[in-house]
């Protein structure tokens, strides 16, 4: 039985253990070489008689931080990947958060961090390239694990300020794992080009199906994204076939045309991409240049381990049209609930709500907001099951499809209409011209403010929209900027655009 995802590793290392597994801007790592390096971390781990214990991974994006996740894991302790790209300020917060007994880091990054008056002991990667690993003694101690143990903690934003940690234990990754690999045909032939953080669960993906298949994982370096022609040039040189990707990345490659001048059809076979609403126009236009490439519209939030319902797209959409998020994985049960806590009928907006093994433990240290997220499911007074309520609105069309509606944070009342803000964001984007767009609510001028890169006037704006959306919902004031801000995830940083409007 497996209750840790290090059993992968020592499978696929036995397999091809002098295959190239991982690969960064800096070096390449063979999965005999990425479980040696594990093994080092662990035992130095079980030596300090560290189990079920937090540690911190203070590194840049690397082949070497997936080495340490994995050292990590074979201790029976968990990770919270820290990105050394991160503000001090919130690298300080999630530290008083999560209190980690070690961090693991590189000689190079040693003193980026205040640790004075706190406790964490640090371990430099190059203090244990000579160091010998204690086999059995690692793995005398991973006996002790359960599927149900940590694996990680990934940090989020919080509304008070405070990072919010996800706990995701070894049982809801390998379940994922398990279905990504089945659903899309993954393989020790698949070639990812990661673009995720680390810090960022869409990345979960892209690791731990390279370690439980024998896959390569390319690690893109982040420059190249702000360079489409050359990061499709990339993807072609390195023959890399499989992409997870946020839409802002796919979006910033189709708007500057880069299709159009690398051919990828037949070498890129799978796009997958999540975290954010994809435009059509942009999607079409991938579409049209790769269109023997399978698609699938994954959606999730880090408290269900990255993914809990995916849509493989299976036939035409118009620009202005929405893409559905599809239906539920395998061993994932989706609950869309009304306001009075009843199953929504076709085409009745109700708020996204998961049940099953993929669901977190909860906020690190947070017992007050776990209470608050993760409930017991309204439809069962029977015994204790508990439910996540994303905050998601959506509804079922008559296909069974998941329609994503907007964010119940994002719905507003305006003029005496309930309004989904995502919905004007959909059709301002399907405009000619405009390849991303953000709609804010000013509540004290009680104003729809909608932003966009392209120069034009609100009423010209509203004059394209007025055959897409009611006057009801038409943008009060248009703010234009040189370039939408994104945040370390590659999303739209709404919080900055809300600075804009003050």
């Amino acid at each position: 039985m497996q209750t840790n995802v290090t059993y992968w590793l020592d499978q696929t290392e036995r397999k091809y253990p002098d295959k190239t597994g991982f690969v960064d801007e800096n070096k390449s790592m063979t999965f005999r070489d990425m479980k040696s390096q594990a093994l080092k971390i662990a035992t130095l781990l079980v030596r300090e008689k560290l189990f079920k214990e937090p540690i911190g991974i203070y590194m840049e994006k690397s082949v070497d931080e997936v080495a340490a996740f994995m050292g990590v894991a074979y201790s029976g302790n968990f990770y919270s990947p820290i990105d050394a790209s991160m503000p001090v300020s919130r690298i300080e917060k999630i530290l008083e958060v999560f209190e980690p007994k070690v961090i693991i880091t590189k000689q190079e990054l040693c003193g980026n961090i205040d640790l004075k008056n706190k406790d964490i002991r640090i371990i430099c990667l190059e203090d244990i390239e000579e160091f010998e690993s204690d086999e059995s003694a690692v793995y005398a101690q991973r006996k002790r694990c359960c599927d149900t143990d940590l694996l990680y903690v990934l940090f989020t934003s919080g509304s008070t300020g405070v990072p919010k940690g996800v706990t995701i234990c070894h049982q809801s990754v390998i379940d994922y794992i398990d279905w990504v690999e089945e659903a899309f045909s993954m393989d020790a032939g698949t070639v990812f080009g990661n673009q995720a953080p680390f810090y960022f669960d869409n990345s979960i993906l892209d690791i731990y199906t390279t370690i439980k298949t024998g896959a390569i994982l390319y690690i893109i370096p982040h420059y190249l994204f702000s360079w489409p022609v050359k990061l499709l040039e990339y993807i072609s040189k390195n023959k890399i076939n499989t992409i997870f990707w946020v839409p802002t990345a796919m979006i910033l490659v189709s708007k500057l045309k880069a299709l159009s001048k690398v051919d990828l059809n037949g070498r890129l076979t799978r796009i997958l991409f999540a975290g954010e609403v994809m435009s059509i126009k942009h999607l079409n236009m991938w579409r049209k240049y790769i269109p023997d490439a399978l698609y699938a519209n994954l959606y999730g939030p880090t408290e269900i381990t990255d993914v809990c319902t995916y849509y493989i797209v299976d036939r035409p959409f118009k620009d202005e049209e929405s893409l559905p998020i599809g239906k539920a994985l395998p061993n994932t049960d989706i609950l869309v609930l009304t306001e009075d806590d009843r199953l929504a009928d076709v085409d009745e907006i109700g708020e996204l709500c998961v049940r099953g093994t993929s669901l977190s433990k909860g906020y690190y240290k947070n017992p007050e907001k776990t209470r608050e997220a993760f409930v017991q499911n309204p439809l069962n007074d029977c015994y204790v099951e508990l439910i996540y309520r994303t905050g998601d609105l959506v509804k079922k069309n008559e296909r069974g499809e998941i329609l994503y509606m907007g964010r119940k944070d994002f719905q507003i009342k305006h003029m005496g209409h309930r309004i989904e803000l995502g919905e004007i964001e959909t059709a301002i984007s399907s405009i000619e011209g405009i390849d991303m767009s953000c709609c804010l609510f000013d509540e004290k001028k009680d104003k729809i403010v909608a932003f966009v890169e392209k120069d034009m006037s609100i009423s010209e704006l509203n004059h394209l929209l007025e055959a897409l959306i009611p006057d009801y919902m038409l943008p009060n004031k248009l703010i234009r900027v040189e370039k939408m801000p994104l945040n370390a995830n590659g999303k739209i940083d709404r919080v900055a655009l809300k600075g804009i409007i003050g």
